[in-house]
C-alpha cells in the first residue's frame, strides 16, 4: 500500500516563504525506476509540474515560472521529498501535491494535496 503524505501548507504574505513535505510509505523514492514531483492546480486551471527529481537524483527540472524561487530535494534516510519556496507570489496561490511515478508499472501515486494562500 502506497501512502504520500504531505505538510507545510499555509498562509503567507508576498515574499514570504513556506517549505512543504512528503513522507512516503510503501515505495522507496532513491530508486532508479521512481520519479517524484510536485504538482499544484489552482482553482480554473489545469494541475501543472512545479519541479522534478529522477529516482537516481542526477536530473532535476523546475517549471520556468519557479526556477530561482523554488527548490526540490530529497532526504532517502526519510524517504521524504521536500520543496522549498521562496519570495512567493499571489499567482503561486494553489494546492500543491506530491507525486510517486513508477515507470516499470506505469503507475502514479498522489499525496492528499495542501493548500498553499498568497496574499496581503
Amino acid at each position: 500500500q502506497v501512502q504520500l503524505v504531505e505538510s507545510g501548507g499555509g498562509l503567507v504574505q508576498p515574499g514570504g516563504s513556506l517549505r512543504l513535505s512528503c513522507a512516503a510509505s510503501g515505495v522507496t523514492f532513491s530508486r532508479a525506476d521512481v520519479t517524484t514531483s510536485w504538482y499544484r492546480q489552482a482553482p480554473g486551471k489545469e494541475r501543472e509540474l512545479v519541479a522534478r527529481i529522477s529516482g537516481a537524483g542526477g536530473s532535476i527540472n523546475y517549471a520556468d515560472s519557479v526556477k530561482g524561487r523554488f527548490t526540490i530535494s530529497r532526504d532517502n534516510a526519510k524517504n521524504t521529498l521536500y520543496l522549498q519556496m521562496n519570495s512567493l507570489k499571489a499567482e503561486d496561490t494553489a494546492i500543491y501535491y506530491c507525486n510517486a511515478q513508477l515507470i516499470l508499472r506505469n503507475m502514479g501515486f498522489w499525496g492528499q494535496g495542501t493548500q498553499v494562500t498568497v496574499s496581503s
